[in-house]
């Protein structure tokens, strides 16, 4: 084990023993409310991510342990916790949905990560708050392992997100579509504070709320805007421009988080709640990964203007602070300029181009255009691109492009983009044994599809978590190739296809 800033080498930490410090309940108590979590029955451990807990100093063999199992079920709390559940409130499919706030979600408190700065350690399904509403305040098997998956899928894509520490399961069961089974996941972030957050004192007209949060975050999170001018309106343009950014990422790796609610949107740009997501298999632009979502209104090709409504959404919130409606709207026009520039960027990577022209961007659109008229696999054809020759004999090309080309049912038209794309790549003398391992670096080979994650899902609903490891192995090396594990990178089977995702969890 790592020793952290808060162990000493060869000193074992325990469950009672972790350092928690909690600078939110620091805040005023209407901020939140301080409550234990609700035990589970005969709780036992499922999984635990070995770099999730090295962030924290913790060692994940450890967390196996009874002492551990029982903290992050809820079932102890240790010494120097102050467990709460958070207020606040946002907008649900657009549409102003009031308070909100932690209705299964317990935070115990932080620990310290690298360089000391901390981490936060939250109970998801850890049992009833003040915010539960309708709901029951626990989390289910299915959904924990997919959240858990996802965060650390994210996090390996090099994409900001929150982090999934450890699962623990209880076979006290609570009803969704059927009957499942109970389970808790820890996620940890320096912060969970929302957009949603700040827009719940704005509709309160409560200001001096309002100004208490934006200083804390800026205090804790973003110091350097402190003695800013208008440290409001330099928050709200760093928040938009990590947004927009974030959301460049996921549209480049074809994930779709599935309900983009100014509720699930953090802060701090972090990839936040793990639901109905999904990564594009054979891609549709207007793809809706959640079942959930009749009228698409988060479909893949949304993700980016519905950033740019929460982004408007948080700075509606925060205009009180700011002063002039100018001023919030040059924090928001960041928004576009960040997201085409990490676009770009993005693109200019995946295709492996070194220099910038000024059709690029035309060369992008066709892509994109007969990857949609074909459904071609999104992950498979970015991989395969690396393979695509341009310095052997244009008599050995079709050969050569057969894998790729093979993926389109419009030949034709991949014969036609690929040719212009040759082109672009000879302009700029690109050498084939340098493009390919680059565009390797950047396009992966293994993502989370759905189906990967069902296999796991059936395995640990009979009480075998092995493939949960398994597969959480493969993707935290998404780039690597793995030939060991080329399974995981197949197209998924005809069963896939009736699997379905939504809001329910």
């Amino acid at each position: 084990m790592t020793p952290s800033p808060h162990q000493s080498t060869g000193t074992a930490i325990t469950a009672d023993d972790l350092p928690l410090d909690n600078s939110f309940a620091a805040l005023p108590p209407d901020f939140h409310t301080r409550l234990m979590p609700t035990p589970l029955p005969a709780p036992y451990f499922v999984a635990a991510s070995a770099k999730a807990a090295a962030l924290v100093g913790l060692d994940a063999r450890a967390l196996a342990a009874d002492d551990f199992v029982a903290v992050f079920t809820g079932n102890a709390v240790p010494a120097r916790a102050q467990p709460l559940a958070a207020v606040y409130s946002g907008h649900q499919f657009g549409v102003w949905a009031g308070q909100l706030g932690d209705g299964r979600a317990i935070l115990l408190g932080a620990l310290p990560g690298p360089g000391g700065a901390p981490i936060e350690l939250q109970l998801k399904g850890a049992g009833l708050t003040p915010y539960s509403r309708m709901g029951d305040g626990r989390a289910v098997l299915r959904s924990s392992i997919r959240e858990y998956l996802c965060s650390e899928a994210i996090a390996a894509l090099g994409i900001p997100t929150t982090r999934a520490l450890v699962i623990t399961g209880s076979d006290k069961g609570v009803m969704r579509e059927t009957v499942e089974t109970s389970a808790v996941v820890t996620r940890m972030a320096p912060s969970f504070v929302r957009f949603g957050s700040f827009e719940h004192w704005f509709y309160r007209d409560k200001p001096e709320q309002l100004r208490i949060l934006a200083d804390y975050v800026i205090a804790n999170f973003y110091p350097e805007l402190k003695d800013a001018p208008n440290p409001y309106k330099e928050l709200l343009a760093e928040v938009t421009r990590r947004t927009a950014r974030m959301i460049a990422q996921w549209q480049a790796v074809g994930f779709m988080h599935g309900v983009m609610n100014t509720d699930n949107m953090s802060i701090l740009g972090l990839t936040l709640d793990y639901g109905p997501f999904g990564f594009m298999e054979a891609f549709d632009a207007n793809h809706i990964c959640n079942h959930t979502d009749q009228q698409g209104r988060y479909s893949y090709a949304n993700q980016p203007q519905v950033g740019h409504w929460n982004c408007y959404a948080l700075g509606q919130a925060l205009l009180p602070l700011i002063g002039a409606v100018e001023d919030a709207q040059d924090a928001l026009d960041v928004y576009q300029d960040a997201f085409a520039r990490k676009t770009d960027e993005l693109l200019h990577a995946k295709l492996g181009l070194s220099t910038i022209e000024e059709n690029d961007t035309i060369l992008f659109d066709a892509m994109f255009k007969i990857m949609h008229d074909n459904h071609v696999d999104f992950t498979l054809f970015f991989r395969g691109l690396a393979r695509l020759r341009v310095d052997a004999p244009e008599s050995d090309l079709p050969a050569l492009d057969a894998p790729l080309r093979d993926q389109f049912i419009a030949r034709e038209a991949f014969d036609a983009w690929a040719a212009t794309y040759r082109a672009r790549l000879r302009r700029e003398h690109s050498v084939d044994a340098e493009r390919a391992p680059a565009m390797d670096r950047v396009n992966p080979k293994y993502v989370l599809r759905n189906y990967l994650a069902q296999v796991a899902i059936d395995k640990a609903q009979h009480k075998d978590f092995s493939e949960i490891d398994k597969l959480l192995a493969v993707l935290e090396r998404p780039f690597d190739e793995q030939p060991e594990n080329a399974a995981y990178a197949a197209l998924p089977p005809d069963w896939a296809s009736h699997l379905e995702v939504s809001c329910s969890s």
